[in-house]
């Protein structure tokens, strides 16, 4: 897709804009024509894989969540990155693409589960690594990098061991921020978290 193409079509489609980007060429489609453009991609543009969903976690920015549509055409050769913002920054909604792009169904299921974000029309958004049960989203910016202790979901289990799922330790870990003051205000960080198997908590 050359710059060319992508100048047609903004003009074309006026919701669209581009997207500052340093590998691939990017759009941002807002959600409500999310759908449409997406099927327009797909049927007259080629691109007829999609690669990844995946999501952005802005904290306290608003909107605070936006999609990401990692988009491939396999006659053509080349990526688009599309991205969508929630309009809700408590309970974030995008409109799922599984009926155009079976891929989306664990891509969305994945995203969902770790991000929260509901993908109306998805025909069986259920977690997919955590269970079904779990109260939150590991991925979302104000989830401890440790973890959150909780009850482990088998119930006879939890019986028999009298134990919780542990938080892990961070100290020295690949997440922990330095502190060093060089990392954004919303990176997540483990400053209180410096406890490890022999340092309690």
């Amino acid at each position: 897709m050359s710059e060319k193409d992508i100048n047609q079509l903004i003009v074309r489609f006026k919701y669209l804009s581009v997207r500052e980007s340093v590998d691939h060429y990017a759009l941002n489609c807002p959600a409500d024509n999310l759908i449409d453009f997406c099927g327009i991609l797909r049927n007259e543009y080629l691109f007829d894989l999609l690669v990844d969903v995946t999501a952005i976690d802005w904290d306290i920015a608003s909107p605070r969540f936006t999609g990401i549509y990692h988009f491939y055409s396999t006659s053509k050769q080349l990526y688009l990155r599309v991205a969508s913002d929630c309009k809700d920054n408590i309970k974030p909604t995008l409109p799922s693409l599984v009926s155009l792009y079976s891929a989306a169904d664990w891509h969305e299921r994945e995203t969902y589960d770790l991000m929260g974000i509901h993908y109306d029309g998805h025909p069986n958004l259920k977690r997919i690594l955590m269970w079904d049960d779990y109260p939150y989203h590991p991925l979302r910016k104000d989830f401890p990098l440790a973890g959150i202790e909780t009850p482990l979901p088998a119930a006879d289990i939890a019986e028999q061991t009298k134990v919780k799922v542990a938080a892990a330790p961070m100290m020295g870990g690949p997440f922990v921020s330095s502190g060093d003051g060089k990392m954004s205000q919303t990176e997540p960080t483990a400053k209180d978290e410096s406890w490890n198997e022999s340092k309690a908590k």
